[in-house]
């Protein structure tokens, strides 16, 4: 298969964590691939410790912005640059499986689907599993407006088939706000029920504060979606006590 698969990672302040994230690409069995990464004016050692991969000769490209912006316009800057016939998307503190690409990628160009996700794994900072979030298998538009059963890190989506998407420009929740976009139009996600990533939940984290997420959930209704303050109101209820369970 000679699929390019555009790999979209933004970078801030991540030397603990980038070098495995990094690793976790390189290690995949699927090859067809390019690494984008976008940093958001870091101020650790991260930005060496990538430059130090560029200069064995891997395929990773470095973008630095001019200054701080957030991971949505990092994320774009990524996707503006890309070559790639299937977008996909991986933090600079997340890990890979090793067949992570290869079986999304078969599954998707098989049944020829637009956008997809997997089942991954939430684990700490030294990497000790915590649980697993079980991808269901499909996902439509008004599903989403429940909850995000997305995982960025699992999620990749077909350029031939729905162009370049780019991020709606918030500060958090915007990779549910951009699979909203993608279904909002009838495309449905389609799950592959066996983990394959690795996502690092971090105490300070930007999307580590559940109440403070829920505020930008009312604004993707109101805001983004432009749905009336009632049906706003009835899918926010509906996550606000799926959070309260959790």
């Amino acid at each position: 298969m000679d699929k390019l698969v555009s790999i979209i990672t933004p970078n801030f302040n991540c030397e603990k964590f980038i070098a495995a994230t990094i690793k976790s690409v390189i290690n995949q069995t699927y090859k067809n691939w390019e690494l984008i990464i976008v940093d958001d004016c870091s101020t650790d050692n991260s930005v060496k410790i990538i430059n130090d991969f560029i200069s064995k000769g891997e395929r990773i490209k470095l973008i630095k912005l001019n200054k701080n912006s957030g991971p949505a316009v990092a994320r774009n800057k990524a996707i503006e640059l890309s070559k790639g016939d299937y977008m996909a998307f991986l933090d600079s503190d997340d890990l890979w499986d090793s067949e992570k690409l290869e079986i999304q990628l078969n599954f998707m160009e098989s049944k020829q689907i637009a956008l997809s996700f997997t089942s991954y794994f939430s684990v700490n900072e030294e990497g000790v599993k915590l649980k697993m979030i079980e991808a269901k298998q499909k996902i439509s538009y008004k599903n989403l407006l429940t909850n995000n059963y997305i995982g960025c890190l699992t999620a990749m989506y077909s350029v031939k088939q729905l162009g370049k998407v780019y991020f709606p420009n918030i500060k958090k929740r915007q990779d549910w706000a951009l699979w909203l976009k993608i279904t909002k139009s009838g495309v449905l996600a389609h799950g592959i029920n066996k983990p394959l990533a690795y996502y690092t939940k971090r105490d300070f984290s930007v999307s580590s504060n559940k109440w403070d997420l829920l505020k930008y959930n009312w604004k993707i209704y109101r805001e983004f979606e432009n749905l009336s303050i009632v049906v706003s109101f009835y899918y926010f209820i509906q996550l606000f006590l799926k959070k309260i369970v959790k």
